[in-house]
């Protein structure tokens, strides 16, 4: 096993870090740093405030209402943690490309490339532009909605980024057939079920209990096309319209 200096680290600021190690130390997050495939480090922003108050945020110039993260701090925490010069520095942000599966293996590759990924987690009204031109190099948003900080969006991303790690999840299989894969040719996946074969009246497809693996597989790829077309016909095949 690799020591951690080896491993591949997410490292993750904010003004919350217990938020934060709770979640990293559970499921399969905390699983894949105990088996040594990769570490974290949260990183506490308000240590790099330069007052006895901690003071991370002050109002915006010109005026409106909320507060603004300040840029020194941010920046300055940035800088304490990153070990090279071109590691990747994520801001998590609704003004940012929207994680997909696509963009989580290239935030994979980055990983196992540079060996560190940084997310920044805003908080308040915004954080000082200033951040984003000094360090930032990568905006991200999992969603076309806000938050009240940036901490849930970082764990979004870590959590999708480190279960495609090879070996994290105990069967690869799993990930490989996940929606938006390419075994799912970038749709929804199937309908699962397991025991009892009946529950409140509601049976398993009989298909499944046959033992017939080509017919169940066939029987998954048309569930996963059919829930595709009828829930996100954005995503199927063209010329493969809502039936």
């Amino acid at each position: 096993m690799s020591n951690a200096t080896e491993r591949p680290t997410i490292r993750i600021l904010t003004l919350f870090p217990d938020m934060v190690r709770a979640v990293l130390e559970t499921s399969i997050l905390g699983r894949a740093r105990s088996q040594g495939q990769v570490d974290y480090q949260v990183v506490d922003i308000r240590d790099f405030a330069v007052d006895k108050h901690r003071t991370v945020d002050d109002t915006a110039y010109g005026g409106g209402a909320g507060m603004i993260m300040m840029a020194q701090p941010v920046v300055e925490a940035v800088e304490s943690c990153r070990r090279r010069s071109d590691a990747p520095v994520l801001m998590t942000t609704p003004q940012g490309e929207t994680l997909d599966e696509a963009l989580t293996l290239e935030l994979l590759e980055e990983l196992q490339a540079k060996g560190e990924l940084i997310l920044v987690c805003g908080h308040y009204k915004g954080i000082d532009e200033r951040v984003k031109d000094l360090v930032v190099t990568r905006e991200i948003s999992i969603g076309d909605f806000v938050l009240s900080g940036g901490e849930l969006p970082a764990l979004v991303v870590t959590d999708a980024v480190v279960r495609r790690i090879e070996g994290v999840l105990h069967n690869g299989e799993s990930a490989a057939s996940d929606s938006f894969t390419a075994s799912r040719a970038g749709g929804l996946d199937c309908p699962w079920y397991t025991k009892p074969p009946e529950y409140r009246g509601l049976e398993v497809p009989e298909v499944l209990l046959s033992g017939h693996h080509a017919n169940i597989e066939k029987w998954r790829r048309e569930q996963a096309a059919q829930r595709t077309r009828d829930r996100r016909p954005d995503l199927a095949p063209d010329g493969e319209d809502s039936k």
